[in-house]
């Protein structure tokens, strides 16, 4: 074994670091997730040491200190094994904490891993943790590495029905693949293997030593270690709340910066300082009050009266205060696209035509689409990668600049490919159903694509689902749609965090979209090409070109955020993947 520093892991050209801001991008894409925002005006002081302690926690006086702020949607879950969104993402990372912990500009630092402690064999297949023996649960309880065991066995089990599990650690951990696999009709792929959770590759070499086996190098497997999916988890507590487990605050039990102490479902959350927690005097806030408001106008309302700390606002409002001194807006790496389900159990015939697709992927204006929903500075997007995110390892060229404009808006392309498909499929008139959310935006989304596509696409009329954030998540999952305005913000820094999202099978590629020639590319850019930077840029960049020529998705926009925050709200910063904040080091100066 050798003792890797984390700067010779990022001279092999893979780049490391993960987390979703998506992470199915939060809801419709905006400032609703008004929790997901960045004060990207005047820079601040981030007041960390080199482990990335907030140093500046406790001053201010003894004033307690509390953030306010809005979100647009209820948290899905608070089960760190079922989260998939940004919302339970970043409150999972607020009250969770992992081998590793996301500080301010993403860095990666110590969090129950002593991080320049880890442990990389020569082959890049066994890492190992060791971990501090000062971390406790809220109980009191010590953190162990028997709970990094549990949890990301139970992760993988199949009975737990994870979606970041097997995306994560299939083809990547030692026989997670095997434990979790299924084909079509949800059989086993490997039934002498299927769920069987103790054979995958990760062990407690001793209670504070956790060793993890890997079936192909992946130097960025570190930033896996601070992802909030992968956190540890009580086994003898989750056994005991049963199916109840981490449903209400007396169902959970936290290691993180904060607890949740009170749930008022679909109305709000508070969060207060673990005082627990190993590094509580660095954490910077006393206390966190979240609530829920769907509307924009009340969440902007109740900035002006001084009752939140932080808004997201678009359309009229940035023309309102796009020159006031609590302004601000920040171009992020989030794309948002249309998928189309192949499997519908009505209108698959349509949604497997490639004309077809490539109409309603082409006719509207994305340009027109982001004046009209956002009024603000993001920008259409024309591929799956978003510009300005990752460049090639050699050249130093950014992805976008390489592969180009590849599905743009073409109205009169779009009417050409649609009298295509009326002809191949027989149709004069038909009507398709599409779903985005019951906030604001999410209405302006698909009132704007009704009156694009039944304009520009004759005979087409849109039957319009407005649904919850929670349940436009099921209704993705479970294929129940004909056309859903997705998103997807990076888990890494590294391409391949939007490239597999749509190889066969894959847990988000909802639309059930498949290639031979995507999957192999993607697959060798996995293993073969592992530590050939140029090789595996090569495959994912041919692996975008195919997927857009075929309309695999329909790309809309890239994400811009803009936001009113108090100047005493310092430290908020958006990470520039994963959870959108890292809530450890935001604190109030007044």
């Amino acid at each position: 074994m050798k003792k890797t520093k984390w700067s010779l892991l990022l001279v092999l050209g893979l780049v490391l670091s993960m987390f979703l801001a998506a992470c199915g991008g939060g809801d419709e894409g905006a400032d609703d997730n008004q929790a997901d925002d960045n004060n990207t005006g005047e820079q601040t002081d981030n007041n960390t040491d080199n482990e990335g302690n907030n140093n500046g926690g406790e001053t201010g006086g003894d004033e307690e200190k509390v953030l306010r702020m809005t979100e647009a949607a209820e948290i899905p879950t608070m089960d760190p094994s079922l989260a998939t969104d940004a919302v339970a993402l970043n409150f999972i990372h607020a009250t969770y904490e992992g081998l590793y912990r996301v500080a301010p500009g993403g860095e990666l630092v110590s969090g129950i891993a002593k991080k320049d402690e880890t442990e990389v064999s020569d082959d890049g297949l066994i890492w190992t943790f060791h971990l501090r023996e000062d971390a406790k649960w809220s109980n009191g309880e010590p953190v162990t590495a028997h709970d990094f065991v549990y949890s990301w066995q139970r992760i993988i089990d199949p009975e737990t029905k994870s979606q970041y599990g097997p995306y994560f650690f299939g083809g990547l951990v030692k026989n997670a693949t095997e434990i979790s696999a299924t084909d079509d009709d949800g059989n086993p792929l490997y039934p002498d293997m299927y769920g069987k959770v103790e054979e995958l590759g990760v062990k407690a070499l001793d209670d504070y030593t956790l060793q993890v086996e890997l079936i192909n190098p992946a130097p960025y497997f570190g930033s896996f270690a601070a992802f909030p999916v992968f956190v540890p988890l009580n086994k003898d507590f989750v056994e005991a709340q049963g199916e109840n487990f981490a449903l209400e605050v007396e169902n959970m039990l936290f290691n993180g910066p904060y607890v949740m102490t009170e749930w008022k479902h679909e109305e709000s959350w508070t969060l207060v300082k673990n005082e627990n927690y190993w590094d509580k005097a660095n954490v910077g806030l006393d206390r966190i009050e979240v609530s829920v408001v769907k509307d924009r106008a009340t969440a902007v309302n109740l900035f002006e009266t001084g009752e939140i700390d932080r808004v997201g606002i678009s359309g009229d409002f940035i023309d309102k205060y796009k020159t006031s001194p609590f302004f601000s807006t920040e171009l992020e790496p989030v794309v948002f696209y249309l998928q189309f389900n192949r499997l519908s159990a009505e209108k698959a015939d349509l949604m497997n035509n490639k004309n077809f697709r490539l109409a309603l992927a082409q006719g509207f204006n994305k340009q027109d689409f982001i004046d009209v929903v956002y009024g603000n500075s993001s920008v259409p997007a024309d591929g799956l990668v978003p510009a300005d995110f990752v460049k090639h390892p050699e050249t130093g060229e950014d992805w976008r600049d390489i592969n180009g404009s590849l599905l743009a808006s073409d109205i009169e392309a779009a009417q050409e490919a649609w009298a295509k498909a009326k002809e191949e499929l027989g149709f004069d008139e038909v009507t398709i159903s599409f779903i985005s959310g019951d906030t604001e935006t999410g209405k302006l989304i698909t009132e704007f694509f009704k009156n694009e596509w039944e304009k520009n696409l004759p005979g087409l009329t849109l039957e319009l689902k407005n649904v919850p954030f929670k349940e436009r998540l099921r209704l993705q999952r479970e294929q129940l749609f004909e056309v859903v305005f997705s998103g997807w913000g990076p888990d890494f820094l590294d391409p391949m965090t939007f490239m597999d999202l749509f190889v066969t099978d894959g847990s988000y590629n909802d639309g059930a979209y498949s290639n031979d020639q995507v999957d192999e590319l993607i697959t060798k850019a996995k293993t073969e090409y592992a530590t050939d930077p140029n090789k595996r840029w090569e495959a994912m960049l041919e692996a975008e070109k195919i997927m857009m020529d075929e309309v695999a998705i329909g790309p809309v926009f890239q994400r811009a955020r803009s936001f009113l925050t108090q100047p005493y709200v310092k430290n908020m910063k958006l990470n520039p993947f994963g959870p959108d904040y890292s809530f450890k080091y935001i604190t109030i100066e007044k």
